[in-house]
């Protein structure tokens, strides 16, 4: 493409027509990615896998790292061979296929869902954000606006897609989040390939559709209309303004094309490459773990599953003992049970728990439990994968540092030391995805209650809607828990009940004050995972107001400084959460205030560091190791991701088949501690940063960057 193409498209608002195409393929992909994510550790919990916390969080850290690995790959394969708009195609339709795999409720399913979504990632993401800025001229100073245009679509498919896959799968049905998971991934690639006045009409139709489903479907109470609200009128106002960019015209026919010299005889070889990159990924991410021994009892004998008719006996016991009506009893005893109940084995690991003991058996008793949990992880075949390719491209950086002359080697250095920092906190920041999901599920009151039970109903019984109220309270001689509430739920869901199963409740002094509610009036656990993605919304402006202004005062924060407030703001987050699990009532349940606040400080954290980081890189790094110094960004921040699966272990907490899940009271101070312990080593982490930023701008050479 020449100059005189790039200055030829029709332009909106200042920049290129084609930009609100990328913007809205990539806003649905964020949708879908977001929505899987956002349900992904609860289905594994809750679902038909039953897993416990640890192999959940195994898997998860896996996944999330793998998807990190991938367009590395990806975006070498697009520049090389394919173009980037073919890239694109390849990976929407991976991805799609993978969403719509999720639906099914079995193993093999499972994992070649989540494989092809790896391998359809590594395809779209580097290569539509590559196309944002083939859209631009070398030095025109609209690319930063267009790439904070096109990061404004990513942030409002991650804001949109839990309030509306998170809500939907988790009152409605998993396979019913992760459809819609599957349309959105469908509805971006149409966008990207349709002609452009076909893609304004999809661009419009799928904004009000979505729009209309935020209002529809959600809690009832005052804090989800207005979230729901916000982000409705968000998408309708980027539909509009992308919708009259495509009437204009969509993007160039150049752009992302092929490399010149490159006509398709070699496509041949990606495809098998990426029939081959399928299964070794679902068996990296599962860790062989369909084909590893299943569970045997004391004799050596596998431990068979239970029986359709001993699921259903346990089915109704449970329908029996919270005296639910004798018409869905009856229901449930006429229809059964759906699928067959699958013996699992364990993630395949090559240096067996045993031996990891004896290892650590000498150790501390904090640098025990951190030792053998880490062990534990990087002997499973993703986490030796990733530390191998880790330490392969750490040692091989080194080596080109040192050979460098003094101010590229300074620069290296300090750019090394940076992707340290940025591993620590995005391995500390994910827990988003696990841990912090499982406290909210566990421990957060969610709950807009509609009165309370009184000190005149002592002594009676009241039928009730089983909410997440009632999570710690005794009914009679036991505690209610999470698996009475998901399994009544469960029922719910499984045999397409209109309205929510109601029990009876034998009020004692104990329940007085005990909230009242609907499953209307409960938020569900996913809709928090969007608060991140809104807070970057609000104050993404903010942030870059306030950096220009400080920029023209001559008191602008330098990057590695930047680094360091982020993890301290981080590290204020998980103060929140641990402040909350402090303040928690008698039940275990925290105020849902505290979980907003750390969100919040983890956004603005987030705004410190993650912007300046790519930036950053790209000024440090050598022209003859920019390509490897970026990889070994994303390799980091892969590596960062599984990390965080380590950690989150810390809180697991293992309920065996057919037991009760522990009550909030015996959960929130696992929680609180971990959290205070990550709080803590973010700060410091923050700090050291902080402390070492002069230096390492002395090492940046900044002044000497034209040179």
């Amino acid at each position: 493409m020449s100059s005189a193409d790039i200055s030829a498209q029709p332009r909106v608002m200042g920049h290129p027509a084609g930009l609100f195409t990328l913007f809205f393929a990539e806003m649905w992909e964020r949708f879908s990615y977001y929505g899987m994510r956002a349900l992904l550790v609860l289905y594994m919990i809750k679902g038909f896998l039953g897993y416990g916390d640890s192999q959940a969080y195994s898997v998860y850290g896996a996944y999330t790292a793998l998807v990190y690995m991938t367009p590395f790959i990806g975006g070498m394969l697009a520049d090389k061979i394919l173009g980037q708009r073919l890239a694109v195609i390849i990976g929407g339709l991976l991805m799609a296929a993978g969403h719509l795999l999720m639906t099914i409720e079995s193993d093999i399913p499972f994992f070649l869902a989540l494989a092809l979504i790896i391998t359809g990632n590594g395809f779209f993401k580097p290569n539509i954000s590559t196309t944002v800025g083939t859209l631009y001229a070398q030095g025109d100073n609209k690319r930063d606006d267009g790439f904070n245009i096109f990061y404004t679509g990513i942030n409002l498919g991650a804001a949109m897609s839990p309030l509306l896959c998170g809500y939907v799968g988790e009152t409605y049905g998993w396979h019913l989040g992760f459809g819609l998971a599957t349309i959105g991934m469908l509805v971006g690639l149409a966008v990207f390939v349709m002609p452009n006045r076909l893609s304004a009409i999809v661009v419009l139709l799928g904004a009000a559709a979505s729009a209309l489903g935020l209002l529809v479907f959600r809690p009832d109470n005052a804090a989800s209309v207005a979230i729901n609200v916000f982000v409705a009128i968000c998408l309708m106002i980027a539909a509009v303004i992308s919708s009259l960019a495509l009437a204009k015209g969509g993007l160039p026919a150049w752009a992302g094309n092929r490399p010149e010299g490159m006509d398709g005889r070699h496509d041949w070889k990606i495809y098998l490459g990426i029939a081959i990159a399928i299964p070794v990924f679902a068996m990296l991410v599962s860790g062989f773990s369909p084909f590893t021994q299943p569970p045997t009892d004391a004799e050596g004998n596998v431990i068979p599953p239970p029986t359709k008719q001993e699921r259903l006996a346990e089915r109704i016991e449970l329908l029996e003992k919270f005296e639910v009506k004798q018409e869905i009893i009856d229901i449930v005893r006429q229809e059964g049970v759906s699928g067959d109940a699958q013996v699992r084995g364990k993630p395949y690991q090559f240096i067996e728990e045993e031996t990891i003991e004896e290892w650590v058996k000498n150790l501390p008793g904090v640098v025990d439990e951190i030792a053998k949990t880490f062990l534990s992880e990087v002997s499973k075949p993703a986490g030796l994968v990733l530390t191998i390719l880790g330490i392969l491209a750490f040692g091989y950086l080194i080596l080109e540092t040192v050979r460098l002359p003094k101010i590229p080697r300074e620069r290296m250095i300090a750019a090394l030391v940076l992707i340290f920092f940025q591993m620590l906190f995005f391995a500390f920041f994910e827990q988003a995805g696990s841990s912090m999901n499982n406290f909210t599920d566990r421990n957060i009151d969610r709950v807009a209650e509609q009165s309370s039970v009184e000190q005149t109903q002592v002594g009676t019984t009241i039928r009730l809607e089983p909410t997440q109220a009632q999570l710690g309270f005794h009914r009679g001689e036991e505690v209610f828990t999470l698996t009475d509430l998901d399994e009544l739920r469960k029922i719910v869901k499984e045999y397409d009940m209109v309205d929510a199963i109601d029990i009876s409740w034998p009020v004692d002094e104990s329940n007085v004050g005990m909230g009242l509610a609907t499953r209307l009036d409960e938020m569900p656990t996913t809709v928090f995972q969007s608060f991140n993605a809104i807070f970057i919304l609000v104050f993404a402006l903010a942030f870059n107001w306030l950096w220009a202004q400080l920029r023209r005062l001559s008191i602008e924060p330098s990057a590695p400084l930047k680094f360091g407030f982020g993890l301290i703001q981080l590290g204020l987050g998980f103060f929140a959460f641990w402040m909350g699990a402090q303040a928690a009532n008698e039940q275990g349940m925290v105020a849902m205030r505290w979980l907003t606040i750390g969100i919040l400080f983890h956004t603005t954290g987030e705004l410190c560091l993650s912007p300046v980081g790519l930036s950053t890189m790209t000024k440090l790094s050598p022209k003859a190791l920019v390509s490897t110094l970026m990889g070994s960004w994303f390799l980091a921040t892969a590596f960062s991701q599984y990390l965080a699966g380590v950690i989150s272990g810390f809180t697991s907490v293992e309920s065996t088949s057919g037991a009760a899940f522990p009550p909030p009271s015996e959960t929130v101070n696992l929680y609180g501690d971990v959290f205070y312990k990550i709080a803590v080593a973010a700060v410091i982490c923050g700090l050291v940063c902080a402390v070492m930023s002069p230096l390492l701008k002395y090492w940046m050479h900044q002044d000497k960057f034209d040179e």
